[in-house]
């Protein structure tokens, strides 16, 4: 993001913008600060909200649609959050940035994140080509850990897309990561998670775990192509019985 596209709507009658405290020493209570004394930042938090927001919604719009059109819902839940404080500035100290509002808005994409868990793989991709045909969502980039999956076996579909969101200053773009992925994927994802954060694991108990969780992650793939073969299944005996309906219909009013 350029950074003359960035426009905090200022709450206050003074114009600009102002610098983050700079975090010293403890960096918990220097956080804690941050978000009691910062106004910036405390705006940009809930830009980033807004912005999930304008997601969801499309989201949800998209939902509705094939639920009348198709009679069913692609997608089973939209889940979102705003990255917490000290993963930003983790991640501002990683890449050697200022502690600002300006560096975490023109470097960060992640701050704010969607979920979307759809019921088969092929959902996925249909949900992100309705998301990236819209006009007004920009599409700034694409990693499919589905057809790619990372090395640990994790499998899902992001997406970081950059939304406008009018405020009372005007238009600001926003950028936002989208995450797609099944229910069984999801799942994974979060076991895998939380495994992670388990402390005091020996060395080679670890690389077993790991071992574990990566031929789970590959039965898990495999049950997701089969649930989405019985589908197809199931959808062309419906519309082979709807069609014979119709014929039948027909011939009745054939003279």
């Amino acid at each position: 993001m350029e950074q003359d596209k960035i426009m905090l709507p200022s709450l206050r009658e003074k114009e600009g913008t102002e610098n983050l405290p700079q975090i010293n020493g403890d960096l918990m209570e220097e956080l804690k600060l941050l978000m009691q004394q910062s106004q910036p930042f405390q705006e940009m938090l809930m830009m980033y909200k807004c912005a999930i927001r304008e997601v969801r919604t499309k989201a949800e719009v998209l939902n509705d649609e094939m639920s009348v059109r198709y009679h069913r819902n692609p997608i089973n839940s939209i889940l979102s959050r705003v990255k917490k404080p000290e993963s930003i500035a983790q991640k501002l100290v990683r890449k050697n940035l200022p502690f600002t509002v300006e560096a975490i808005m023109a470097n960060l994409s992640d701050v704010a994140g969607v979920r979307i868990i759809c019921e088969f793989v092929d959902d996925i991709y249909t949900i992100a080509a309705m998301l990236a045909m819209q006009d007004d969502l920009k599409l700034v980039k694409i990693k499919d850990y589905i057809k790619y999956p990372k090395p640990n076996g994790y499998r899902s579909y992001h997406m970081i897309v950059e939304i406008p969101v009018f405020f009372s200053k005007g238009k600001t773009p926003m950028r936002v990561e989208i995450q797609i992925r099944t229910i069984a994927m999801d799942f994974w994802a979060s076991l895998d998670h939380e495994l992670k954060y388990k402390k005091n694991i020996a060395p080679e108990e670890e690389e077993m775990i790991a071992g574990e969780l990566l031929s789970c992650a590959d039965r898990i793939a495999e049950t997701d192509m089969i649930m989405q073969q019985i589908r197809m299944k199931l959808d062309a005996v419906e519309e082979s019985k709807e069609e014979q309906a119709y014929s039948n219909s027909s011939s009745r009013y054939t003279v």
